[in-house]
């Protein structure tokens, strides 16, 4: 019989499945629960995240189902981090789906495809979190990839047929590329005397992984940057990002760039304890620091011609993974922590990003920033949420990405790694003063019409202005203090960061 402790583990992975069943009632019970029944997953997600952070800190490692889930302090905070995502995304979703339906686009059926597909999501992105098989790591994730990409097409118009199907060759070559690389990992284990079992079970292999071959490891290493890092929006596959971003309703565009894109680079950081352990820390403190640098020169380059708002957040999704990147490269226990911190902070505000401008896109019918203007005046609640999102990603205090910039680059000064922190500060510049300057044009001055945008003043009900608000709040707290969590990050920096 599962104790309490296998039932956190198995409990978010398994409640988005049931769910999911919910959509199959008939219309008039589904039409009265099932919008705000996906809410069940999230919350699910938060408690037992919630009830594993003492246990994980204190106790150590829990598994589950035999040794297929394993929560630690890494696994528990980015369980956190889904949660939190998840529940504003989730709670965005009727409003998204009521717009919908007023304007025709979206009928009884295509909603609930809607849910079904981001129970799924959910599902797959938790079983990537708790997975404990590396294989099992690459099953989670090529999921995402899957259900996304009818999420990424939902509306059915050319643009996004296009970017579903972009977003599908870039990553499923990604993809590939980290199986090639998890084969190689597993072949250099088999030859070390692990057996089948144990040959890509994670902690086993960090432990055993200065008896792995370095060559094949190498090789099996640069193919899992590539391949993974494709998934993360990293250079040289990144190309999907700004398209699926752009044409995914809001709610999957706040999971995809508020989670996805770090669940996919968590499993880089299970990775590293395997390379640093097998090759030493500066190979694959190279290859990030490289693809770290190449992306931000490319997101803040291309920032400061962009006239889309929602490819502007897609854009600064890649910065902060250039961040995240450059932070992993350092690998110090600071740096890992300020990572992680990066990570949650990313998350809740790109979530609350993405949700306001997709209400904007609904209000105004267009993404252009040349034709928006005075949205503080026209729409004061949901203007002030799109740019209070907006402050939280530029860095801004009290928000926790101003605490974890700050972190990632006390850390590569410690470090050493002095020049390549100073390229990336000098080019998260750039990046803040066209995020800036463009959101500033969207939110100011004297409010104008533009072709087909509407006029009237636009009030956001409470349903979908708490979640932006809690979102926004929760990203201050952790810049504050993470007063409970901290013993959670100083392990989970701990177990990664081993320099």
């Amino acid at each position: 019989m599962p104790t309490a402790a296998s039932l956190e583990l198995i409990l978010p992975v398994v409640t988005p499945l049931a769910c999911a069943g919910l959509y199959a009632l008939p219309l008039p019970y589904r039409r009265r629960f099932a919008d705000w029944a996906g809410l069940l997953t999230p919350v699910v997600t938060l408690t037992c995240a919630g009830l594993l952070v003492s246990r994980v800190t204190a106790r150590g490692p829990v598994h589950a189902v035999g040794h297929l889930l394993r929560a630690d302090a890494l696994t528990v905070w980015l369980l956190l981090v889904v949660g939190a995502v998840a529940l504003i995304a989730v709670a965005a979703s009727p409003a998204y789906l009521a717009g919908e339906r007023a304007a025709g686009r979206t009928g009884e059926r295509t909603a609930r495809r809607y849910c079904l597909l981001v129970q799924g999501f959910l599902a797959a992105m938790t079983l990537g979190v708790l997975a404990e098989n590396l294989g099992v790591l690459w099953v989670a994730i090529e999921a995402t990839t899957i259900v996304t990409a009818f999420l990424v097409g939902h509306r059915r118009t050319r643009t996004s047929i296009e970017a579903a199907w972009k977003y599908v060759v870039l990553c499923s070559v990604g993809i590939a590329l980290a199986f090639l690389g998890t084969i190689l990992i597993y072949y250099a284990a088999r030859h070390a005397g692990l057996s089948e079992a144990a040959a890509l079970d994670w902690p086993t292999l960090a432990a055993s992984a200065s008896r792995l071959d370095p060559d094949v490891t190498r090789i099996g290493i640069g193919l899992i940057v590539i391949g993974f890092g494709a998934k993360a929006g990293l250079i040289p596959l990144h190309a999907w990002l700004p398209d699926a971003h752009s044409q995914a309703p809001a709610p999957v565009s706040a999971l995809m760039s508020g989670v996805l894109l770090s669940v996919a680079f968590s499993a880089l950081l299970r990775y590293k304890t395997i390379s640093d352990a097998a090759l030493g820390p500066h190979y694959l403190r190279l290859l990030l620091a490289i693809a770290a640098l190449l992306t931000l020169a490319l997101a803040a380059a291309i920032l400061l011609g962009q006239r889309d708002y929602k490819r502007m957040l897609a854009y600064s999704s890649m910065e902060h993974m250039s961040l995240i990147a450059l932070g992993t490269a350092i690998g110090s226990r600071l740096a890992i922590a300020a990572v992680l911190l990066h990570i949650a902070g990313h998350g809740l505000a790109k979530a609350v990003a993405f949700c306001s401008a997709g209400q904007i896109l609904g209000w105004q019918h267009t993404s252009r920033i040349g034709r928006l203007r005075g949205l503080l005046l026209r729409a004061p609640g949901l203007g002030a949420g799109f740019g209070f999102a907006v402050i939280a990603l530029l860095g801004m205090p009290p928000f926790s990405l101003f605490a974890s910039e700050i972190g990632i680059a006390r850390a590569g000064f410690t470090a050493r790694m002095g020049w390549p922190t100073t390229a990336a500060l000098l080019l998260v510049l750039v990046a803040f003063a066209a995020l800036a300057a463009r959101t500033a044009r969207m939110l100011l001055g004297a409010p104008t019409a533009g072709p087909g945008a509407a006029t009237v003043a636009h009030r956001i009900g409470a349903a979908a202005g708490l979640p932006l608000l809690a979102g926004l709040l929760a990203c201050a707290a952790l810049g504050i203090s993470t007063g409970p969590l901290t013993p959670l990050l100083d392990t989970a920096a701990a177990l990664i960061g081993g320099h």
